[in-house]
């Protein structure tokens, strides 16, 4: 029987992009995970920013 790998779940970070433009103190950040072999490019999502108060755009970084 084969065994299953997890290393194909990585833990990535999301942060803010509308954050880095407006010049609001501070950095929206979360922590997820993704299957890179089902998602090669990087993630976005829309979640909220607590610093700005409303839903915005969180890309992958690094």
């Amino acid at each position: 029987m084969a065994k299953k790998t997890k290393d194909a779940r990585v833990q990535v970070i999301l942060e803010c992009t509308e954050q880095k433009e407006s010049g609001v103190p501070g950095m929206s950040r979360y922590i997820t995970t993704k299957n890179k072999k089902n998602t090669p490019d990087r993630l976005e999502r829309k979640k909220y920013n607590p610093f700005l108060k409303r839903v915005t755009v969180h890309r992958e970084i690094k």
